[in-house]
């Protein structure tokens, strides 16, 4: 039971790999994983109590006849009277079919050898056709079953125990797998006591030397029923120990999972280097229009500035100018889109004005992409490449549009900083109110002659000036003043702003980076330290 627990952790844990490196590892080695745990899946759900043991072997090594001394039975046909069928077929020993399991393994052909309690309870003894056949089904069906029985009894004969297409074909690919199989020679009663040990020997040396050193081989003979004890006997121990099965799928997970780690490589994974980052944003800064953005707040504000602080009869010029700001469509946040992240300032429906980014501002921007892929793929198997490729370009059709919203919708902050304004306007208009009155007393006297209306007004000085001089000199030159003095004050305010506008907008810029190009390349790096450390559970 705790071998199946480790088995069942051990599984989910391949399984776990297989997802993450599904469209990313080679197709035909996920493939080969995830089949492995589907059958070990199915399987142990199906019966986890039964012991499937097959026995296999070339034609006339007595395979059949071993299957017969075995059970005790006459079931299969051997010689020339065998029938030609590629179906394999079951012995069970128990209280009834384990009909479940059989329909699983597709063996149509079974028998129930009825036993309450014995050693051989709960085995599944398989004979299977030829694998050495001339009929092509089989050594398909040899093929099939081979991955899916718990247990293989490969039998051997004096004169084929060496045979390329066993040993080639079927051993040595199955070198891992030693400690589920045995390999008997058959036909032991046709060798004298010298020549058996001579040939138990070779054998055993043949097989060390294939890497099958855990796999016990053992000489018997069908016809005398030399060792059929002791072969039976071997089956009663498997039987007995109950984790056959979970050996078995222990092995195909872990030679799955080294197949599957091969493929996802053992390189120290990169990290972003956070000056790359800064180079990427740094290129869609200046493509989406970011340096342009930062001179029009600098004109805007000196727009502004002069329109609040400056003289007023030369500050009304200025209103037949447009705000740079408001040609850019620059400045004025809007709102988000219904369900947009806060997080995410790409998702708004505001647009700018801006020029879309020249062929040089695009090859910039390209080759910066371009140095943070490499980066970020530096060493890892191609499939991966294409991954982080493809997730750092997965968005670049909208890209453009999501830097433009994030530009457009930007609270640039323009409405703070301007207190002073209203002081200086407040002043102005006081300054501009004295000189209107200057000017209007110097001209009354002149329309009282005019008109011939005999009026005079009172003669009143300041300093020893007269007073409507006095009041147009300082209303004037006290605007054009103050105008000049606080023009200094809008230009320092100026060049802060733009510069806070720019650090604004570049933030932004980066967050739209780091959702659509830095995210989905740290998504695949981790995926596939996932995949790396999720195999490393399932070995």
């Amino acid at each position: 039971m705790a071998e199946q627990q480790t088995l069942a952790t051990r599984m989910r844990a391949l399984g776990e790999a297989v997802e993450l490196s599904r469209g990313r590892a080679p197709e035909d080695v996920v493939a080969a994983a995830s089949d492995v745990v589907k059958r070990a899946g199915e399987r142990i759900a199906i019966s986890g109590d039964h012991t499937v043991v097959a026995i296999a072997g070339a034609t006339g090594s007595g395979k059949s006849a071993t299957f017969n001394a075995l059970t005790g039975t006459q079931l299969a046909k051997s010689g020339v009277t065998r029938p030609t069928t590629s179906d394999p077929m079951a012995c069970c020993w128990g209280s009834e079919l384990p009909t479940k399991l059989l329909d699983w393994l597709d063996v149509p052909r079974r028998h129930l050898i009825p036993t309450a309690d014995g050693p051989m309870t709960n085995l599944v003894l398989i004979d299977l056709p030829d694998h050495d056949s001339t009929e092509k089904t089989h050594r398909m069906t040899v093929d099939r079953m081979v991955p899916l029985v718990d247990m293989l009894i490969w039998i051997v004969d004096p004169q084929k125990y060496a045979d390329a297409a066993l040993h080639d074909g079927y051993l040595k690919p199955l070198a891992p797998y030693a400690d589920v199989m045995v390999v008997v020679l058959n036909q032991a009663d046709r060798l004298a006591p010298e020549q058996l040990t001579k040939a138990l020997t070779d054998l055993r040396a043949l097989l060390d030397r294939e890497g099958l050193a855990k796999s016990p081989v053992m000489a018997m003979s069908a016809l005398t029923g030399m060792g059929v004890k002791d072969v039976r006997a071997l089956l009663e121990t498997v039987v007995r120990d109950k984790t056959m099965t979970a050996k078995r799928f222990a092995t195909d997970v872990t030679e799955r999972a080294n197949a599957l780690g091969a493929t996802l490589g053992d390189q120290r994974l990169p990290k972003l280097d956070d000056a790359v980052a800064d180079e990427l944003n740094e290129a869609l800064g200046t493509a989406s229009g970011v340096p342009i953005v930062e001179r029009g707040v600098l004109e805007a504000w000196r727009y502004r500035g002069t329109l609040a602080t400056g003289w007023p009869v030369l500050k009304w010029l200025k209103r037949f100018k447009p705000d740079p700001l408001k040609m850019l469509k620059v400045g004025f946040p809007t709102l988000q889109l219904p369900g947009a992240s806060a997080a995410d300032p790409g998702d708004t429906t505001a647009r700018t004005s801006l020029p879309k980014a020249t062929p040089v501002q695009k090859a910039a921007m390209d080759a910066a992409l371009r140095k943070l892929i490499d980066q970020a793929t530096a060493g890892l198997p191609r499939g991966w490449i294409d991954s982080i490729r493809t997730a750092a370009r997965g968005g670049e059709r909208v890209l453009a549009d999501r830097l433009d919203g994030a530009i457009a919708s930007a609270d640039l902050s323009l409405k703070s900083g301007t207190g002073w304004w209203w002081f200086v306007d407040v002043l102005q208009w006081l300054l501009f109110a004295a000189a209107l009155t200057g000017l209007v007393w110097l001209a009354l006297p002149l329309a009282f002659v005019f008109f011939q209306l005999p009026i005079a007004l009172p003669h009143v000085t300041f300093w020893g000036w007269p007073a409507p001089t006095v009041l147009v000199a300082l209303g004037v030159a006290g605007g054009l003043v103050l105008a000049g003095i606080s023009r200094i004050g809008v230009e320092i305010g100026a060049r802060f702003k733009a510069r806070a506008a720019r650090g604004i907008l570049m933030e932004r810029i980066a967050r739209v980076t780091s959702t659509d190009v830095l995210a989905p390349v740290q998504a695949e790096l981790d995926r596939l330290a996932g995949a790396r450390e999720a195999v490393k559970r399932a070995r």
